[in-house]
């Protein structure tokens, strides 16, 4: 079984920072890309940043220059450091993994149970 566990969401001011973290563990036999996601109340979940096991990055338009995402191979863990937040930022972050829990398993994704964010003064 494969868990994905997030941390470090919280309440912070306009132009502060926070960052989150994500750690996979269980089963898990290769780890493609890992990323985060992002659900404000009312909307659809949408695309915040990815990294692909190669370390490619890609970013939302709303968060880039503001927003790096990074992994540790080695841990199985992604995080997102988020700088100059907004309060347009306010959301559930979700962690997710494109994984292979065995070597006679596909590839699937699977997600934390999100973690919030608040941006307000």
């Amino acid at each position: 079984q494969v868990q994905l566990a997030e941390s470090g969401g919280g309440l912070v001011q306009p132009g502060g920072s926070l960052r989150l973290s994500c750690a996979a563990s269980g089963s898990i036999f290769s780890i493609g890309a890992m990323g985060w996601y992002h659900q404000a109340p009312g909307k659809q979940r949408e695309l915040v940043a990815v990294i692909s096991s190669g370390g490619v990055t890609n970013y939302a338009d709303s968060v880039k220059g503001r927003f790096t995402i990074s992994r540790d191979n080695a841990k199985n863990t992604v995080s997102l450091q988020m700088n100059s937040l907004k309060p347009e930022d306010t959301a559930v972050y979700y962690c997710y993994a494109d994984l292979r829990s065995s070597r006679f398993a596909l590839r699937d994704d699977y997600w934390g149970q999100g973690t919030q964010v608040t941006v307000s003064s």
